[in-house]
Order: C-alpha cells, then structure tokens, then sequence
C-alpha cells in the first residue's frame, strides 16, 4: 500500500481540526466573542455620540453666553455714553452759570467803582467849591460877620454835596 500524498494528510488533519472546534463548540465562543465586540463598539459609538451632543449644547449655551454678554457690554458702553454725555451737559450748565455770575459780580464791582468815582468827583467839586466860596466870600467881606457867614455857608455847601 502506497501512502496517500501529503495534502490528503494536510486536508484530514484540517477535517478533525475543524470538528474538535466544532466538539467544542469554538463558533459560538467566536460569535459570541464577536457579538460583545459588536456591543462594545456600539456602546463606545453611542457614548460618543452623546458626548457629541452634550459638546454641542455646551457650544451653543456658551455662543448664547457670548451674546448676551456682547449685549450686555454694548449697552454697558451706551449708558457710559449717555452719563458721559449728561456729565458734560452738566458741567457745561455749571460753567455757564459760574460765567454769569461773575460777569454779575464784575458788572457790580464796575457800577459800584462808578459810583464811588462819582462821589469822589462831587466830594472833589464840593471841596473846589467850598474853597472858591471861602475865596470870594473872604475877599468881599470882612470882619466876624464875613467869618460866620463864610461858616455857616461852606456847612450847606457841604450838606448839600455830600
């Protein structure tokens, strides 16, 4: 008897191979192998897929946040415009009020400087006159009636201008 060739040895030791696998039931270790592969990965994909979504939802709430702060700091400007603006209305009223009154005070100090230049002037006036009184009146009378009459004279004199 002639011995098979080698690949008929190689095709039987594959046969009982794949029957002890079958014996020992190793497709249903491989399928279910396989199968918490499949449910790993699946577990994994969704999970992923839902720190996908909750990415997302932060990404957006923090857009929103974006926003309403963007409003909130131009509205913030506005209003520092607006009381930067009624500031200076503010102080533009109080310069304009210091102004008048010293244009108030300044004209006073003028009508009071007149009035005071007035009374010199009449005080000076009534002096010159009282002095061309005395003058006249001492060279055209004589004696204690003259000095009484020159007395009494630049006494009204004086009344009168000042």
């Amino acid at each position: 008897m002639t011995m098979p060739p080698p690949e008929t040895w190689v095709a039987i030791g594959f046969v009982c191979f794949l029957a002890l696998l079958a014996y020992l039931r190793m497709h249903r270790k491989v399928v279910d192998a396989l199968d918490a592969r499949q449910a790993r990965i699946k577990a994994e994909l969704d999970d992923a897929s839902r720190l996908r979504q909750e990415a997302q939802a932060l990404l957006a709430e923090f857009e929103r946040k974006g926003l309403a702060a963007e409003s909130e700091a131009a509205a913030i400007i506005e209003s520092a415009k607006a009381e930067a603006e009624r500031h200076t209305a503010d102080a533009k009223l109080r310069m304009e009020d210091f102004v008048a009154r010293r244009t108030k005070m300044a004209e006073a100090k003028i009508a009071q400087a007149q009035a005071q230049a007035l009374a010199d002037v009449r005080a000076a006036a009534a002096d010159a006159a009282v002095a061309a009184a005395e003058k006249i009146l001492a060279a055209a009378a004589k004696g204690k009636v003259a000095e009484e009459l020159l007395a009494r004279g630049i006494e009204d004199v004086r009344k009168k201008f000042n």
